[in-house]
């Protein structure tokens, strides 16, 4: 399943976003990829390794990690640091597939944490319009999906998939990245679960009394968490 989020709302939040990336450094995207990504990957990589690149890591995670939708859908147990990925004309992303393990940050003694890769997403920093080309598609069950979301919007999909990044024709197209790990490993079970929790929403907006059925509705998704989470 592939879902779109509005995660950036606010234009003054987005504007001041892009002001701070665009004062970045920025490195050869390829010394990030695997061997095989490697030989696909075209496009530049922001350095974040400082104090200004970690703090706007973190804003960016927030906006995920905080989203009432990404943690409905996702049922995040470990999300990782987004990484900033910038492309001009003719960089792109050939079709890969991610790594099942990601290496994640730095605790506080110096060690590299890991995470499953159960959920990728990518952050959209630049308007459709700024740039030709660059669609983000995803290869899914004999489907594909090309998608161009706008600046704010978080797309997620699953890390199983084979996708990639069409080349970029005019202007520029700049991106976060990122992964997450869920307690709910089967992305089968994820979606009825999330089914469910937007049918909660909805009895729970109604002017009708449902206090019985979002009793019974309650008990069933608990109960189906106890089921298939692996906290």
């Amino acid at each position: 399943m592939i879902l779109t989020v509005a995660a950036i709302e606010d234009p003054q939040t987005l504007a001041t976003l892009r002001e701070e990336i665009g004062d970045l450094e920025w490195a050869d995207g390829r010394k990030s990829a695997g061997p095989t990504a490697r030989k696909v990957k075209r496009n530049r990589q922001a350095v974040l390794d400082n104090p200004a690149g970690r703090k706007l890591r973190a804003d960016l995670l927030s906006h995920v990690e905080d989203n009432a939708v990404v943690r409905a859908f996702a049922r995040p147990r470990s999300i990782s640091p987004p990484m900033i990925s910038k492309s001009g004309r003719g960089d792109h992303y050939g079709a890969h597939v991610d790594n099942a393990m990601m290496r994640v940050g730095k605790g506080e003694q110096g060690e590299t944490g890991s995470l499953r890769t159960d959920i990728s997403f990518t952050l959209f920093l630049s308007e459709p319009e700024e740039y030709g080309g660059g669609e983000l598609v995803v290869h899914a069950a004999g489907t594909i999906s090309q998608i161009k979301a706008k600046a704010g919007e978080l797309v997620l999909y699953p890390s199983t998939s084979i996708h990639e990044v069409r080349p970029v024709t005019n202007g520029e197209r700049i991106a976060a990245v990122g992964w997450i790990e869920s307690t709910v490993r089967d992305p089968q079970h994820r979606e009825l679960l999330f089914d469910l929790e937007n049918l909660r929403a909805s009895l729970g907006a109604s002017a009708a009394d449902r206090t019985g059925e979002l009793l019974v509705l309650d008990k069933s998704i608990a109960n189906l968490l106890r089921m298939w989470s692996n906290p």
